[in-house]
């Protein structure tokens, strides 16, 4: 498996969810609405969910084996990461009127 393409499509400045992010995988399968949330001791992706009947989250895609799930989440995180270094580098507008 590899991730040809990450699109941070929305960052967040508050709020536990900090981005909500799309891959595509060898070039042929998107996975949209993942999220990388900041967790109590560290950032963490999570998958693309639905609430069930009974109000629990299910995931509806998701790695089966851990190293898929280490490959993606270190990919997502470390573009999440550049992106946060970019909007941190942009220089701020004033507003400085009429």
């Amino acid at each position: 498996m590899n991730i040809t393409d990450i699109k941070i499509r929305k960052l967040f400045s508050e709020g536990k969810v900090r981005a909500i992010v799309s891959i595509i995988l060898d070039g042929e399968f998107a996975v949209h609405d993942l999220k990388v949330i900041e967790g109590v001791e560290r950032l963490f992706v999570a998958m693309p969910n639905r609430r069930s009947e009974d109000g629990r989250f299910q995931d509806i895609v998701h790695p089966i084996s851990m190293e898929a799930r280490a490959q993606i989440e270190g990919a997502i995180l470390e573009k999440y990461e550049e992106a946060i270094s970019q909007t941190e580098e942009e220089p701020q507008t004033e507003n400085l009127g009429a």
